[in-house]
């Protein structure tokens, strides 16, 4: 999911951001062991700079690093995680492989504590394994149960799994008892293992001698007693924390919990039978407040002529939640890509058709009756563009022109377009920090995004109704860590847009920055505009924020670092555009879309210049074997059949090292960014571009 690529730099980040809400150590790697990420706390595990491949590892016992592979292996094809002991800088952990993907594991390196529990211990029997099942030690009641000589009954454990939950034991009193896990130990060169020894008599049957459900009740494993037909007998203290209140006996697991994706009765009968081994499955659960996953193990159990299941329940909701945040980047990837293949393709097009409209109107004056439809073609041209880059904006490969910006300008230049916006209805009022520090960002882009959430506050409400956008300077001390997102301290600006909607409900306000998603009835929305706002937000290196109380309304919170030179001053405006003017000099223009290329080959000459064309690279450094060729400007498209921009004019500065250079792409600059850092005296020029742009840029280069 997350590859060593320069371009996957932002899904890299999302990554190691998702895995830093795991409160253990916590490493994603490929199948054969490439740590792609790791969280802070298993870079203070394994070293400052994580290992290559977490098999590697020195912090990891050499006679455990063999065992990982093993674990990739099998818990890519049971899909489902694997868990060993294994030390770890000299202490126990408990290692758990997640299979996230076909390509990708999560391994959760938990540390384990090493006394014993006096709750458990003064309840249940007790004993302690080494890593050869052997029994070394036991407590009193351990004792009471084995006889007294213990050592004797070690045949009992001999053929114990390495994770003993559910298993049960026909002990020598001729009681059944499950086992339980409660956790792995250190003994020298070999793991130990504290196992305890539940009774299993049914506990439908409450008059039992040794129905003792205090056993269950006292464990910190969540677990269930279930009838057949999924009706829960009883539940101990941890499930219910786990599951709800409505965990009671009585209780229908299938209302309790859903997401199995099949008939629960199938599957119940499956474990009742022993089908596919007992395989986990992943539900979430129905009645809590947040979003709670469970990770149910069953266990049937046949006493006389009866047979019952222990459900053995994990919370696995940190894992689904990382598990829903990395389909979440690898959708947003995968959108990225879609939409930076349409926009290169489609840029080129633009480019032509602006292009070609720019050059008729250079014929016509606003009196010609044709002036009037190439104005339509010129203005329908910019709109599909700026769709392009709405596309472009939430997969964050948008190029963006930062600059200084005062939010108080920028609003106040908006002022007029948002009245228009919101209507006669709805009352649009701002509030300004009088002392407002400055910040960089594309003004273009921040356009968009207060328009975005103007329009989308106005849709929310109905009838009358108030839009507020409140500017503020803050300053943080510590991190803040909200919604799975932590802002360093430092200064910021924040800017809210607070409306008095209809609100968001809680289960929608986490979709709502998804691309597509909309809460607007069918026809109404396409579910740009937000997920838009959020791409642009966070490609500016900002924060975005959703606050919302049903019937009360909803508030947009942006945060944007302040500007490190704020005491520039912001009434220093950029130079006017240079006006187009007649100019000498050879360009020597390389593109292979002829289209393109006529236009800009004559826009060029109308302005003076000497232009000699080429459709690719190799045609070019053809041009330039001549030693009477002179070329003062390279005008070349990035990609292109054969060799691309970057490549040919690296080859061709070996022998023209003076020539400057100009960039054009339909993709984003960010595409090929480290291509052109090795390019001297080269700036880039987004498509698609007018006349004027393109011989403004010409004209501009030094």
């Amino acid at each position: 999911m997350v590859e060593r690529r320069p371009r996957l730099r932002g899904e890299e980040a999302s990554t190691s951001a998702a895995l830093e809400l795991i409160p253990d150590p916590a490493v994603v790697t490929n199948p054969d062991l490439l740590v792609q990420s790791g969280n802070t706390r298993a870079r203070n595990l394994l070293g400052h700079t994580l290992p290559r491949w977490l098999s590697s590892s020195t912090m990891i016992a050499k006679s455990d690093r063999a065992g990982l592979r093993d674990m990739s292996d099998r818990a890519l094809g049971r899909r489902s995680p694997i868990s060993r002991c294994l030390t770890i800088d000299g202490a126990p952990h408990e290692v758990t492989a997640h299979p996230l993907s076909r390509r990708s594991i999560l391994w959760h390196l938990t540390p384990l504590g090493q006394g014993p529990d006096p709750a458990i211990e003064a309840v249940l029997p007790v004993v302690t394994l080494d890593n050869n099942n052997k029994l070394i030690s036991w407590n009193n009641r351990a004792a009471v149960l084995l006889g007294t000589e213990p050592a004797k009954q070690a045949a009992i454990f001999a053929d114990l799994p390495r994770h003993a939950a559910g298993l049960t034991l026909c002990l020598g009193s001729g009681r059944s008892h499950g086992t339980v896990m409660l956790s792995p130990l250190p003994g020298g060169t070999q793991a130990k293992r504290r196992i305890a020894l539940v009774p299993l008599t049914n506990p439908r049957y409450a008059g039992a001698e040794d129905a003792n459900w205090d056993g269950f009740e006292n464990l910190p494993v969540p677990l269930l007693w279930l009838d057949p037909g999924g009706i829960v007998q009883k539940a101990n203290r941890s499930a219910v924390q786990l599951v709800g209140d409505d965990c009671l006996p009585g209780a229908r697991l299938g209302d309790l919990t859903e997401g199995l994706g099949r008939p629960l009765q199938d599957w119940l009968d499956e474990a009742i039978h022993g089908a596919k081994g007992g395989s986990p499955e992943f539900l979430r659960v129905t009645g809590a407040e947040h979003e709670v996953f469970v990770q149910v193990l069953l266990k049937p159990y046949t006493i006389g002529e009866e047979t019952t299941l222990l459900a053995v329940l994990n919370d696995a909701t940190e894992l689904k939640t990382l598990e829903a945040q990395f389909v979440q980047s690898q959708k947003m990837h995968a959108i990225g890509q879609l939409a930076g293949g349409v926009a290169h393709d489609f840029n080129n097009l633009l480019t032509a058709i602006s292009g070609h409209c720019d050059l008729l109107l250079l014929r016509h004056d606003q009196g010609d009756t044709e002036y009037a439809d190439l104005m339509q073609i010129n203005q329908n041209a910019n709109r599909a563009a700026a769709l392009v880059n709405q596309l472009l904006a939430f997969s964050r490969k948008q190029t963006l022109r930062p600059e200084e910006i005062d939010l108080r300008d920028t609003i106040s230049d908006l002022t007029h377009l948002l009245n228009r916006l919101v209507g006669e209805k709805i009352t649009l009022s701002f509030s300004h920090d009088p002392v407002l520090n400055a910040i960089r960002a594309d003004k273009r882009q921040l356009d968009q995004v207060l328009m975005n959430l103007v329009v989308n506050a106005r849709d929310a409400i109905r009838g009358i109704g108030e839009i507020r956008i409140i500017t503020e300077s803050l300053h943080f001390d510590t991190a803040q860590t909200r919604d799975q997102a932590s802002v360093p301290p430092g200064d910021y600006v924040s800017v809210k847009v607070i409306d008095t909607g209809c609100g968001i409900p809680p289960d929608k306000l986490t979709k709502v920055f998804e691309p597509f998603y909309t809460t607007k009835r069918v026809g109404e929305g396409t579910g740009l505009g937000l997920s838009t706002v959020y791409g642009i937000i966070k490609q500016t290196g900002g924060y975005i924020f959703a606050d919302s109380t049903v019937g009360e309304g909803t508030c947009f919170t942006l945060l944007f670092r302040a500007s490190k030179d704020a005491g520039k001053s912001l009434n220093q405006r950029a130079d006017p555009a240079p006006q187009a003017r007649h100019a000498d000099g050879v360009v020597l223009l390389v593109e292979d879309e002829a289209p393109v290329r006529s236009f800009a080959a004559r826009a060029l000459r109308l302005r003076g210049y000497t232009v000699l064309e080429a459709e690719c690279g190799e045609d070019a450094l053809a041009l330039l074997e001549d030693v009477e060729t002179r070329v003062d400007i390279f005008v070349t498209d990035v990609v292109m059949p054969g060799m691309d921009g970057p490549t040919w004019v690296s080859e061709a500065l070996k022998t023209h090292g003076d020539v400057r250079v100009i960039f054009m792409s339909g993709y984003a600059e960010e595409h090929f960014g480290d291509d052109q850092a090795r390019i001297p005296n080269s700036i880039f020029l987004p498509k698609p571009f007018s006349l004027a742009e393109l011989t403004q840029t010409v004209q501009g280069v030094p």
